[in-house]
């Protein structure tokens, strides 16, 4: 049977606006016949939809979302869905400021209907004396009319939104504004038409809550911007157009007509199009939007260059080798994407608090009114009550307080060479707390990963070269940094060798292949103990650092090869700051206790465990999550996968192998030990937010609902005006993306 096809898509969605609204999207796409997985981020307005094309299609997505009682459009064009977005947010601007300002003057016209002269209105007698000569008739049919232009003309999305989420049996933010402004407009239509002593109107409520909402909203949106600005900037670092030279001739094409192999030239200023390999020429790089990695970088021909990278001073051929989806640049923008649409475990409590929000609020508004009512018989007080706690709860902070945080700190990570894999991963990297524990690697992850081999050590007859060129063979197609080293030196020693068979990756052992009819065994100890072959006699034990790797053939010793790497110049440093964040640093390694031991005490690493294959390591690690330990473990190697997948958080260097970056929740471009303490520090702070953010969401609505509905007026007769409730809870959401908004400038500690 085949397997099941599964296709992805990413659809726009429009107007949704808390919590409330992205659970309720969800779940309609979640039962829609075909969908398999779903997730909508509210940040980026954007549902991430898994499902199976033979029976789903994106049509029938969009009419679900449009079911729910929201809109969605299919993807468009980055550049046309921005300028979209741009004007959209104009568009709001501009009705938030004229329903401001139109409020303002309502306010100031409806001075003259107030039931008693206050002293303000003996000032505006004096200042504005026409006011006071105008009919009360004329200024309520007046602000009635600019009123009711005004709600179909800014606030007609908002109260759209509300009857569609009502007829789904949905209830979120625009729920609550429209029945609050919708009552007070109807009473003060009421109180127009058929005028009474004591019957005041609220037409300047109404127009002050929508402008304030809608001024909040172009905030909230403009913040929403700056939160996904490093999502935004890598995926403008690709240029449009390439310069391909073909048959010796220079031509600017689009970037999608260049193919593998094509030699493109870049000049100095220019990014490159594609990942690529210097053939002609030399210069140095910019890649810190990809890696972090702030230092430019000499490039010269066979080295490798990524798509994005900015050409400082030289001009270059290289030959393209990656191109489109498959350039590193994609696969982070796509990370990245990913991971901040992801959900972070803190946010499901923010998600399950906003789903009965709006209910719980209405009840406390129909409370408040009765309550009101009864105690004073004032049927003005207890509408401007109502409509004050109606206007002043605000689900929106609730819904962002997690996901505003985690867009900016997963944006800042990725401009500092760290790649969260999403929320979850964020966040368990941060609950790290003093005393736990973390576990580093030595090779490639500590040292630098390319070792040299300094000896070669024959046995019997066999000759230096032959035991080189058969153990190249052999290591040829292995990632193993030691299998770099044996193949470096013979090259240096220009020596040729045939293609190896039946070649066969032993993770933190070693090899077996067949190489010239030979049966080859190349590896520790420990792969010759599997394999029952004796160690020889006569070899003097490596020097400290040294790692020695021994090789056999057909089952009889034939030599082994000495290499020594050399510590990364920021390890100590590294280690140390582990340290001083109250960490436990332990050193596992495949590696032999003599090549261990300095590495060990050059990084300042006393807790050392050598020789391990990758069971071993997993076993250590479940060993001391076993003693109540939170364990993150840094690995770059196919024999760290398992152990990197079992810590509470891995975390792989990005140099490492591919197996590795996978199994890792947080990738390090730069592969310096110095990006673990940033990475253990951001996340920190980026949980701190999220506690601060939910902290404020919850006490503002804890506090503000109380006081709109009147808890203040028996002690120190105070009431919350309507408008002032409204302003209040458009700065809610404001402040919430504010708060979050101070990771974009967020640095490491060492900086």
């Amino acid at each position: 049977m085949p397997p099941p096809v599964t296709e992805s898509i990413t659809l726009p969605v429009l107007e949704m606006t808390c919590a409330s609204c992205q659970h309720h999207v969800e779940e309609a796409l979640r039962s829609t016949a075909g969908v398999k997985t779903a997730h909508v981020d509210l940040i980026a307005n954007r549902a991430q939809v898994d499902y199976d094309p033979l029976i789903a299609t994106p049509d029938a997505l969009i009419e679900a979302i449009r079911a729910s009682g929201y809109d969605a459009v299919l993807p468009r064009a980055d550049a046309a869905s921005e300028s979209s977005s741009d004007l959209l947010a104009i568009g709001a601007e501009r009705k938030a400021l004229a329903t401001l300002i139109a409020g303002a003057a309502a306010m100031l016209l409806a001075m003259p209907l107030g039931t008693q002269m206050g002293a303000l209105d003996h000032v505006l007698m004096h200042v504005f004396p026409w006011l006071y000569t105008l009919s009360p008739e004329f200024l309520r049919w007046f602000l009635l009319a600019l009123t009711a232009v005004l709600m179909a003309w800014a606030g007609r999305g908002i109260y759209v939104n509300a009857a569609r989420g009502l007829r789904h049996g949905a209830t979120n933010m625009n729920t609550l504004v429209s029945l609050g402004t919708g009552v007070a407009f109807l009473y003060s239509a009421y109180a127009t038409v058929w005028p009474a002593t004591g019957r005041q109107v609220y037409f300047d409520a109404v127009l002050l809550i929508l402008g304030f909402l809608l001024l909040g909203k172009s905030l909230e949106g403009r913040a929403k911007r700056r939160a996904l600005a490093a999502l935004n900037s890598l995926s403008r670092l690709r240029p449009a157009t390439a310069r391909r030279i073909r048959d010796g001739v220079e031509a600017i094409v689009p970037l999608e007509e260049i193919q593998p192999g094509d030699s493109v030239l870049v000049l100095p200023g220019e990014r490159f199009p594609v990942d690529a390999t210097i053939l002609e020429g030399r210069t140095t790089v910019d890649e810190s939007m990809l890696t972090g990695e702030s230092t430019p970088l000499d490039r010269e021909p066979g080295g490798r260059v990524l798509a994005g990278a900015l050409n400082y001073d030289g001009a270059v051929v290289c030959r393209a080798e990656s191109l489109g989806e498959a350039t590193m640049l994609a696969q982070i923008t796509r990370m990245v994407g990913q991971a901040q649409g992801s959900r972070a475990p803190m946010e499901r409590l923010a998600d399950r608090a906003s789903q009965i929000f709006v209910p719980i609020v209405l009840g406390l508004a129909a409370l408040t009114f009765l309550v009101w009512l009864i105690a004073t018989h004032s049927l003005q007080m207890a509408l401007a009550s109502t409509v004050a706690v109606l206007v002043i709860a605000c689900p929106c902070a609730m819904g962002l307080a997690v996901p505003a945080a985690l867009t900016v700190a997963v944006g800042r990570g990725a401009q500092l060479g760290v790649l969260f894999k999403g929320g979850e991963a964020l966040e368990r990297l941060a609950r790290l707390a003093p005393s736990d524990a973390i576990v580093l690697d030595k090779t490639g992850t500590l040292t630098v990963g390319r070792p040299v081999l300094t000896a070669v050590h024959p046995l019997a007859n066999s000759a230096e070269n032959d035991l080189l060129r058969m153990a190249a063979a052999a290591e040829e197609r292995s990632n193993h940094p030691l299998a770099h080293a044996v193949v470096d030196a013979a090259r240096s020693r220009e020596l040729v060798w045939q293609p190896a068979e039946d070649v066969q990756v032993l993770p933190g052992r070693g090899l077996t292949a067949k190489v010239e009819g030979h049966e080859c065994l190349l590896g520790n100890e420990a792969l010759f103990k599997e394999f029952s072959v004796p160690l020889p006699d006569g070899i003097a034990p490596p020097e400290l650092g040294v790692t020695r790797l021994w090789m056999a053939l057909d089952g009889v010793p034939a030599g082994c090869f000495d290499a020594r790497d050399a510590l990364r110049s920021d390890a100590a440093e590294a280690v140390a700051a582990l340290r001083r964040a109250g960490l436990r640093v332990l050193m596992l390694t495949g590696d032999s206790a003599a090549a261990a031991a300095p590495i060990a005490q050059q990084a300042g690493i006393s807790e050392v465990e050598a020789g391990l294959d990758p069971a071993g390591k997993l076993a250590r690690i479940r060993a001391l999550q076993k003693s109540g330990l939170r364990v993150a473990m840094v690995g770059d190697g196919i024999n760290d996968a398992a152990a990197l997948a079992q810590a509470d958080a891995g975390i792989a260097m990005g140099t490492g192998a591919d197996l590795a970056q996978e199994a890792g929740d947080v990738l390090l471009l730069r592969a310096r030990p110095s990006a673990i303490p940033a990475a253990l520090d951001l996340a920190r702070a980026t949980l701190r937010v999220m506690h601060q953010n939910l902290i404020w969401a919850a006490a503002y609505n804890l506090l503000g609902i109380p006081l709109a509905a009147g808890a203040l007026y028996p002690s120190f007769h105070i009431l919350l005006s309507p408008w002032l409730a409204a302003a209040a809870m458009a700065f809610s959401s404001v402040s919430v993306l504010a708060n979050s908004l101070r990771l974009r400038s967020w640095l490491p500690s060492d900086t």
